[in-house]
């Protein structure tokens, strides 16, 4: 139990003891207390003992902070370990650290948390710039997620007792310009057609990655966590289980995006190669010796130097040197997805058919992403309509 001491009229001290560090002397942490109500002795001390209780809980489970002249980049660390890593995914993770050591820690970082106020805030986010060094302004993404970032952080330290107000509550987010479908970035029919004619001279391994991602719309990470298992030839299906991510302290193997496991069907001429690879895959795994145990993961994609899976950056590297090689216009390797959904609405697929497909948990995130694709296929359908109408449909 946390001792309770008597400072004056209406301040006590929490003691809470942790026993003897490694140097030999005794841990304590210690707490002051201010009582602001009047109460008779009765209900004081169990008031105070409330409270002590509250704060001894605090300190064994090592959510407590002490709050004297902590600076928002002491609390950063308290933040980071006590709240971000275990929130939200890997990915944010590192999204959301970059966002702080870039923008906020140089403006602000060395001030109190006491001491950081709303002007201050509105300051740093009317003067946000780019860090990387590249022309141009810093995006409105960029900005909203900083803004987040301060949101996350305020309010735990207000929820933590380390501030009494919290200064972000009087600072918007910033506004962000809704992405309008038409800024996707995909390649026409035309382009898919040189696409799948030029990588016919690439390696065997990277023109199955092209046909996997055009035809299934998988994610880049999807694609490369890929192993036999997930595959079933016969039936001509897909199971999207895994995919890999680039961490803090390497790459990690983890479920697919907001766990949009599914299976996918297959197109022949995809399943053909697949079975083509397959044969070529065996003698090559024989040969190195890999993959011999019944636990190892027989990775689809692998890098016979280092016998283990690829990882996503050189999917991405191949991808770009690739397209600059054979005089292609640029788009990410992200926007092969992109091109998948489209040259499927483009074939008249439903939607619904599409959203499941590409691992979507609403139809609607389809539309407001594909949306734009649709009016051509809405036209057919007018026209489809009005054969019936009028009595010359075919």
């Amino acid at each position: 139990m946390a001792t309770i001491r008597k400072r004056n009229h209406n301040t006590y001290q929490f003691v809470v003891s942790l026993g003897v560090g490694s140097d030999g002397k005794n841990m304590r942490k210690y707490k002051t207390y201010k009582v602001t109500e009047e109460m008779t002795p009765k209900q004081l001390q169990r008031h105070l003992e409330y409270e002590a209780h509250k704060f001894e809980q605090k300190v064994l489970s090592n959510m407590y902070i002490a709050p004297t002249q902590l600076t928002l980049n002491e609390f950063f660390v308290e933040w980071k370990t006590k709240w971000l890593e275990k929130s939200v995914s890997e990915s944010t993770i590192m999204l959301r650290i970059g966002s702080f050591k870039n923008h906020i820690s140089p403006v602000i970082g060395h001030f109190p948390m006491h001491k950081i106020t709303t002007l201050m805030l509105l300051d740093l986010m009317e003067n946000l710039t780019r860090k990387d060094g590249q022309p141009g302004v810093l995006s409105a993404s960029s900005k909203h997620e900083i803004h987040k970032v301060l949101v996350s952080i305020f309010q735990r330290a207000l929820e933590w007792n380390i501030i009494k107000e919290n200064p972000i509550t009087g600072v918007d987010a910033p506004k962000q310009k809704r992405k309008e479908s038409n800024d996707i970035n995909a390649f026409s029919i035309e382009e898919v057609e040189r696409l799948i004619s030029e990588s016919q001279m690439e390696l065997a391994h990277w023109r199955l990655f092209i046909l996997l991602a055009l035809s299934t719309g998988m994610r880049r990470g999807e694609i490369i966590a890929l192993e036999w298992k997930h595959i079933n030839l016969n039936e001509g299906i897909l199971y999207v289980e895994q995919s890999l991510t680039r961490g803090r302290e390497g790459v990690d193997l983890k479920a697919p995006k907001s766990n949009s496991h599914r299976v996918v069907s297959l197109p022949d001429s995809v399943i053909q190669e697949l079975k083509s690879y397959k044969e070529s895959w065996i003698k090559e795994v024989q040969l190195l010796s890999l993959f011999e145990n019944k636990e190892d993961n027989k990775w689809i994609f692998f890098n016979s130097q280092t016998r283990n899976h690829f990882s996503p950056d050189s999917a991405s590297t191949w991808w770009t040197r690739f397209l600059k090689r054979k005089n292609f216009r640029h788009i990410a390797l992200h926007d092969l997805r992109h091109t998948s959904a489209t040259l499927l609405i483009a074939q008249n697929v439903h939607a619904k058919i599409i959203s499941e497909r590409l691992g979507h948990k609403k139809i609607s995130t389809t539309m407001d992403t594909y949306g734009h694709a649709l009016p051509s296929v809405d036209k057919e359908a007018s026209e489809k309509m009005n054969k019936i109408l009028t009595n010359k449909n075919s």
